[in-house]
């Protein structure tokens, strides 16, 4: 039954409208500036120059739980780091909905799950996760050192949150991050979200 409840909440996450109208593949990356977990800001415009990965999560969430539980994501945060990527996770989960967490919290998940991203924007008023037409957790981005946007989609090719299905996947941010550094063109530029819907606040 517990699978079943899954994979259905997988069909309609991937099946849902983005939140707002989704940004164009070959266009500007919408600019934005949003508090870190750490109490900072960070301003988009201010990485020009370096490739970007925006990975839209939420820790209660079984797929993203099963990335991390495999190790899948942090092995992606760290390979994009050896790259000089910034990977910037995005929480856009309102109070008292799943997922929403204050910045002492999401920092303290991430060095329980030894992840690895250069930094968390924290977003419960979903402005940055409505600018992207973000609908899932995981919902990745892949912004290039031009400041334009390359992808946008699912972490892979298989809609699961079975660990077993990730040697059998086709890693789309890994492939597209291997593509933006070696000058080539990405080879799925847009793909389908999957995993559990952002729900936005009022």
């Amino acid at each position: 039954m517990m699978k079943k409840l899954i994979a259905t909440a997988a069909l309609v996450a991937v099946l849902a409208l983005p939140a707002a109208a989704s940004p164009e593949i070959g266009k500007e990356a919408p600019a934005f500036t949003a508090q870190t977990a750490d109490g900072k800001t960070i301003d988009l415009k201010s990485l020009r120059g370096k490739i970007v990965v925006l990975e839209w999560t939420n820790h209660d969430c079984p797929y993203v739980r099963m990335h991390y539980g495999a190790n899948n994501m942090q092995t992606l945060q760290k390979e994009a780091a050896d790259k000089g990527v910034v990977w910037l996770q995005v929480i856009s989960s309102p109070p008292g909905r799943q997922g929403y967490v204050d910045g002492l919290t999401a920092i303290k998940l991430n060095d329980d799950r030894k992840a690895v991203p250069a930094n968390t924007l924290l977003d419960p008023q979903g402005k940055v996760g409505m600018l992207y037409g973000a609908q899932t957790t995981p919902h990745m981005y892949v912004i290039d050192a031009k400041g334009t946007l390359v992808y946008k989609g699912g972490i892979d090719s298989i809609p699961s949150a079975r660990a077993d299905s990730l040697p059998k996947a086709v890693n789309y941010v890994r492939e597209t991050l291997q593509a933006v550094v070696a000058n080539k063109p990405v080879p799925n530029p847009s793909t389908r979200p999957y995993g559990c819907s952002i729900h936005y606040g009022s």
